[in-house]
């Protein structure tokens, strides 16, 4: 699991997002960031998730968050994703997985006994000075927005 923790600092990146564009978390510099982790676009967990957040993004806009998605599938991956989904905020193609490594969220999972690497679910928050203001490593995917909420007003 992760080994950021709240108060570290994050882990600077420059990604392409499902459109092309390079996207760093620097960009974000004075706004709340929200950086969720998923395994893979269009599965039945990640696509709940994407689309609790697409469902609160407006008012999670208004309270100045700015939500970020990666994973490690591709920027094509990402467009048919973020079109199917009406997603209004970017996916981060981590195909190298320098980000999921930065962020000690890639890990050895296990599904139906066999053993394989690959993304833990898991959601940063982080605050306008860039520093981590919360870790939530058991992600609720019907609730992801709401769970941040609660910390964030908690």
């Amino acid at each position: 699991m992760s080994h950021l923790k709240a108060g570290d600092k994050a882990p600077e990146f420059t990604a392409n997002d499902q459109n092309g564009q390079a996207v760093s978390l620097a960009d974000f510099k004075g706004k709340i960031v929200i950086l969720y982790f998923y395994p893979k676009d269009d599965t039945p967990g990640c696509t709940a998730e994407a689309c609790d957040f697409r469902d609160n993004y407006q008012s999670l806009q208004a309270q100045g968050y700015q939500v970020i998605g990666v994973s490690t599938d591709d920027e094509k991956s990402h467009k048919k994703f973020v079109t199917k989904h009406s997603l209004p905020f970017p996916l981060i193609a981590d195909t190298d997985q320098s980000i999921v490594q930065a962020y000690g969220v890639w890990g050895e999972k296990n599904m139906y006994g066999k053993k394989y690497m690959g993304t833990m679910r898991t959601t940063f928050i982080i605050d306008a000075d860039g520093v981590i203001s919360h870790v939530i490593s058991k992600v609720d995917t019907k609730a992801s927005s709401q769970q941040v909420l609660d910390l964030i007003k908690g």
